[in-house]
């Protein structure tokens, strides 16, 4: 999605060394104008140091950040006009929701009238006008969120920056929230970079996502593509091809489990471990079974059956939970695989 209001962002070659540790590593990131792209990762793989820095809130050791066409590297952070969400909802407690949300507008020097009519539009846009005169204690996680999240675009930035802003609710909330953020952003159109750990997250509300490990873009993808075509290792595991199987590949053809599937992109010849995702491996009730059932896992709507195989080695198959009523630690199964790709690494 792209939109005539939103501007390009364009990271160039970043690196950032702190002493002995080199958290970003040649990082090169094109976000295009009212994109939403997410940096997902695990922690420590440079994914806040790579916002942090084109907030200006850090300074790049060498390479380029530029917004609208303009490098902007050199660039105090007041002078950038972003916008940032961060994890802690950072809410003044003295102010009413309504004079947080306006606070930005007040700085920039616009008139009183001005800025509550922004603040009461941006009140609407999440929700939240029946709470205008309330103050931050006085409001749910979610909603002192939403808060944060009006008085972000308030401004009206040219980019708008959202650091792990889902980590510290609970996962109801978390989802109603995400959910909202996206909506908002395609309402508004500013060009957003989302920072997540979290895989659910990064798919559910990015135009692209980028998968980051020790300072460096593993792949960026639309999310169905990621997920159905993950180019590394990493980005495969990260994203839920977590079994790991035993497989031989020849001519791009993996057998495993009995059963010859297509090998995807980086996969490698010869005898290495396959990686396949939960949904995609089939469990069967079979007496003469050579394979056994070592528990379920109830996740609500779905269940993980985990089994083990006769060689020893353990793999889960996601179910919806009625299906997976039918079994029962200790009993022997058939274990076999859908069509579809699966990725075979060298080694262990």
């Amino acid at each position: 999605m792209t939109s005539d209001t939103g501007v390009a962002v364009q990271l160039t070659e970043l690196t950032r060394v702190y002493g002995n540790t080199r958290a970003l590593d040649g990082l090169t990131l094109h976000i295009e104008p009212g994109e939403l792209v997410a940096l997902l990762g695990p922690s420590g793989c440079g994914k806040t140091t790579a916002l942090r820095i084109l907030a200006g809130l850090d300074e790049a050791t060498s390479g380029t950040v530029s917004v609208g066409g303009v490098d902007v590297s050199r660039v105090p952070a007041s002078k950038r006009d972003m916008g940032m969400v961060f994890q802690a909802y950072s809410l003044f407690p003295h102010l009413t929701v309504l004079d947080n949300i306006a606070f930005g507008l007040k700085m920039r020097g616009k008139d009183k009238r001005d800025r509550l009519s922004r603040a009461v539009e941006m009140l609407d846009l999440v929700g939240l006008a029946a709470h205008r005169d309330k103050y931050a204690s006085e409001l749910s996680g979610g909603q002192q969120q939403r808060v944060a999240l009006a008085r972000a675009l308030a401004i009206q930035p040219r980019v708008l920056l959202l650091d792990e802003p889902l980590s510290a609710l609970d996962a109801k909330v978390r989802t109603q929230l995400r959910d909202e953020i996206r909506r908002v952003q395609l309402e508004v159109g500013t060009t957003t970079l989302f920072v997540t750990h979290d895989q659910e997250e990064a798919l559910a509300v990015a135009d692209r996502v980028g998968v980051m490990s020790q300072g460096r873009l593993e792949q960026l993808a639309a999310p169905a593509d990621l997920y159905a075509n993950p180019a590394t290792p990493f980005v495969a595991d990260f994203v839920g091809l977590n079994n790991k199987v035993p497989a031989t590949v020849t001519s791009g053809t993996a057998a495993l489990l009995g059963v010859s599937v297509s090998a995807l992109r980086g996969s490698v010849e010869g005898d290495g471990v396959a990686m396949v995702r939960p949904e995609s491996v089939t469990v069967t009730a079979d007496p003469a079974g050579t394979s056994t059932v070592s528990s379920v896992s109830f996740l609500g709507a779905i269940s993980r059956v985990n089994v083990t195989l006769p060689d020893g080695t353990a793999i889960s198959a996601q179910m919806g939970s009625s299906a997976a009523r039918a079994f029962a630690p200790g009993d022997p199964v058939r274990v076999g695989l859908e069509p579809g790709g699966v990725l075979v690494t060298r080694g262990p």
